[in-house]
C-alpha cells in the first residue's frame, strides 16, 4: 500500500531579501530572508538554512513523540538542539551537515 501526503508552502516577495511564507493549510506565515553572512542579508529574520535545520530538529521530536506514544513511555521533557552547516563544496553551497544534541 503506498502512502502519500503532500503540503503546500507559497512565499511571497515583500522587499529586498525578505519574504513571507505561507500555506493554505496553516494560519501562521513566517518572514523569511537571505542569511546576514550572504551579500544584503538580513539579520534577525528565519533564512532558508534555518528552516532546514529546524525541519530535521521538529522530525526529530515528533518522531521522539510517535514513538512514545506507541511504546507507552512516560517522559517529562524533551528538549533538542540543531546545528545546521553551510559550506561550499565543489563551487556549490551545500548543507551538509545537521547536528542533533
Amino acid at each position: 500500500m503506498q502512502v502519500e501526503h503532500s503540503y503546500e508552502v507559497d512565499v511571497n516577495w515583500v522587499k529586498d531579501r525578505i519574504g513571507i511564507l505561507y500555506s493554505p493549510e496553516l494560519n501562521d506565515e513566517v518572514q523569511v530572508a537571505t542569511p546576514p553572512q550572504f551579500p544584503k542579508g538580513v539579520d534577525k529574520i528565519w533564512s532558508p538554512e534555518h528552516l532546514f535545520t529546524a525541519a530535521i530538529n521538529s522530525c526529530l521530536m515528533t518522531t521522539f513523540l510517535s514513538v512514545a506514544e506507541s511504546s507507552k513511555l512516560e517522559f517529562h521533557k524533551f528538549t533538542s538542539k540543531a546545528y545546521g552547516k553551510l559550506e561550499m563544496i565543489d563551487g556549490k553551497y551545500l548543507m551538509s551537515e545537521v547536528t542533533l544534541i
